[in-house]
């Protein structure tokens, strides 16, 4: 299935279209965006910038349910894209450092045959070289930081767009079971990790590791004695103490990435739940707590920096009484003839560049072991699979009548405690169904087993008589629609969440469905219209506005079969009335499963069915099910008390 960017109401121009639909005002531009409107004094410039603006492109994004990359992520196959272009920064490294460290070469030659030899030449022609060097190095440098820059910003791209389709193709129970904060810090922290890893971190590794082999080479061609002394002594200094660094950083990092994750987590709740803290007074609560979590993540930042803290000024160490001593051998093999001054010169800047690489590569371990931990986070995130799989050849679904068949039905969201047992039911095509019954009972599990959002442990969930697991997850829930209890709005505008599940829908569509369910006189009220901004959640419209916006979403995407997860439950009389009103319209000539607490709408459907302890205990109409003098009749009687008062 092709997912498109960029077009649908955003780009497409339907916000200019909307603008003034049901009377509502608005200025100009800003399309498909609620607006407050352009001042006059810059409508002009504004209009000359639009005319020269190229028009948006709709770019075709592939997404499969079931098509997708199982290998593990791993450096290599996140670079893989770009090997060609890699070997591109791969040749300019060669270059930069070739040019860099060519100096204590052209030193030797200005000491021994420019100044020792009297050759003005030798100095003159050495200086061009040494200038033309330096140019070449800073083109070759500005070629490669250009090039990593493009590259590293493309990667990730590919690798947020890849996550964020990931997350969107896993099932419920993933976000169930994992806190929204953790998730964030996946597609935020993480990422960015990565981009470090690559700008910082690989490419410098390849600078400052090429530079240590050439600067390796030329300390033996200088000076073989000096050359072993180097590398027999600083070096397996340098060695043990890294292999201590690696061991301990690498579990550093590890917990920083968890404990940020966690402060991330307890971040996005506390926001989410701010109208509850505030309530509560649990602000106080909230701080401490919040201190806490963060004092965790300071904690793990402060073992990683003491252990940088050892390890740097080791290294420091190590290289300053390797030159000293260095310079004390390789002073007395010029006293004895074995050297000359040139050389033994050249040999101490190389020398000098041959331990900056490895403090280098000192900090960039620390990259390297973020990014790592960074990598095993994503690793484990790419490689889960949904609980919901779709077949790699799904069977093609039709335009369904609507017949919904559960056999011989068990699920449970933890093992070993069931919340449906043994479940057989049939609901006709076109039939208005109602589940009631107890909270937790098992009514909102049959609704979510029927939208395929998870698969039954026994027995078959059939659709027309097609079991839900044999068709593609798209076919199957372009013809299902659910209204959830707390309705879920966007922070776009009024039309482009009633048009969520239909985003080419015509204003005039939109239109037909708001006077549908009867929320033309809402819409007429905002200030834009259509294009009256919603804020996030929906916070700025009562419960059963949002209420309506949803039902007015459904009946725009025109489903086969309606799922109505206790719509009117939280709302007040009034609101219940104007829904109740709506879903008339709505249920009209297609299959509905109406979960409901209040029997407001449950005795209006042509069958009940009454839920307890996760089996269908009673099944029939209002007035079989009362007369029957079971839970149902008892249900009902209790309601008629509540509602009279008596």
């Amino acid at each position: 299935m092709a997912m498109g960017f960029g077009g649908g109401m955003g780009g497409g121009g339907m916000g200019g279209q909307m603008r003034g639909a049901f009377g509502g005002a608005g200025g100009q531009g800003g399309e498909g965006l609620g607006f407050a409107g352009i001042p006059s004094e810059l409508q002009e410039r504004v209009d000359l910038l639009v005319a020269h603006e190229p028009p948006n492109e709709r770019v075709e994004i592939e997404f499969s349910h079931h098509d997708y990359d199982r290998e593990p992520f791993t450096f290599r196959r996140f670079l893989g894209p770009y090997k060609v272009a890699l070997l591109g920064v791969l040749v300019l490294v060669l270059i930069e450092v070739a040019a860099l460290q060519s100096g204590p070469v052209l030193t030797k030659i200005v000491i021994d045959d420019g100044i020792k030899g009297g050759s003005k030449s030798v100095l003159v022609v050495t200086g061009v070289v040494y200038f033309a060097l330096v140019v070449i190095a800073w083109v070759a440098g500005w070629g490669r930081i250009v090039s990593t820059g493009r590259i590293g910003e493309r990667l990730m791209y590919d690798l947020r767009l890849r996550l964020f389709m990931h997350l969107q193709r896993l099932s419920l129970d993933f976000y169930t079971d994992e806190k929204a904060g953790v998730i964030m810090t996946r597609m935020t922290s993480d990422p960015t990790s990565l981009q470090q890893l690559f700008n910082e971190g690989l490419v410098q590794l390849v600078v400052q590791g090429l530079t240590l082999v050439v600067v390796t080479v030329a300390l033996f061609v200088l000076s073989p004695t000096l050359a072993l002394v180097t590398v027999l002594v600083i070096v397996p200094a340098m060695t043990l103490a890294t292999v201590w660094f690696r061991n301990r950083s690498a579990l550093g990092y590890l917990i920083v990435r968890d404990r940020i994750a966690d402060v991330l987590a307890h971040l996005q709740e506390s926001l989410s739940g701010v109208r509850v803290v505030t309530s509560h007074n649990r602000a106080a609560h909230n701080n401490i707590e919040h201190r806490n979590i963060a004092g965790d993540y300071r904690e793990a930042n402060n073992f990683t920096a003491r252990v940088n803290g050892y390890y740097g000024p080791f290294t420091d160490v190590v290289s300053i009484l390797g030159q000293a001593a260095l310079i004390g051998v390789g002073g007395k093999m010029v006293l004895d003839g074995e050297l000359t001054v040139g050389e033994l010169a050249a040999f101490i800047l190389f020398l000098t560049a041959f331990f900056a690489p490895i403090q280098q590569l000192v900090q960039l371990y620390n990259v390297y072991q973020q990014g790592q931990a960074s990598m095993t986070k994503l690793r484990a995130l790419l490689l889960t699979d949904p609980s919901v799989p779709e077949l790699s050849d799904p069977l093609p679904l039709p335009l369904i009548d609507g017949a919904i068949t559960l056999e011989h039905v068990t699920f449970s969201y933890r093992p070993g405690a069931p919340v449906i047992h043994d479940v057989d039911l049939h609901i006709r095509a076109g039939e208005t169904f109602a589940l009631v019954g107890a909270t937790g009972s098992g009514k909102s599990t049959i609704a979510k087993l029927v939208a395929r959002f998870y698969d039954p442990e026994e027995g078959r969930v059939l659709v027309d008589g097609i079991d839900v697991r044999n068709v593609g997850i798209a076919d199957l829930r372009r013809q299902l629609g659910v209204v959830p209890q707390e309705p879920f709005l966007f922070a776009s505008t009024l039309g482009q969440n009633i048009a969520f599940a239909k985003p080419h829908a015509s204003t005039e569509e939109i239109v037909a469905a708001c006077a549908a369910v009867g929320i033309e006189d809402l819409v007429e009220q905002m200030s834009d219209g259509l294009d009256t901004p919603v804020h996030e959640r929906g916070v700025s419209l009562s419960s059963g506005e949002r209420q309506l916006l949803a039902l007015a979403r459904a009946f725009l995407a025109q489903p086969r079969v309606l799922i109505l997860d206790e719509a009117t439950s939280n709302l007040d009389l009034a609101s219940e009335a104007k829904v109740e009103r709506a879903l008339d319209v709505l249920l009209e000539g297609r299959t509905a499963i109406i979960i409901a607490h209040r029997l407001t709408t449950a005795r209006k459907a042509d069958r009940i069915g009454v839920m307890n302890d996760g089996r269908v205990v009673e099944l029939g109409s209002h007035d079989e099910l009362v007369a029957l003098g079971g839970r149902y009749a008892g249900m009902y009687e209790a309601w008629e008390r509540h509602s009279t008062g008596h």
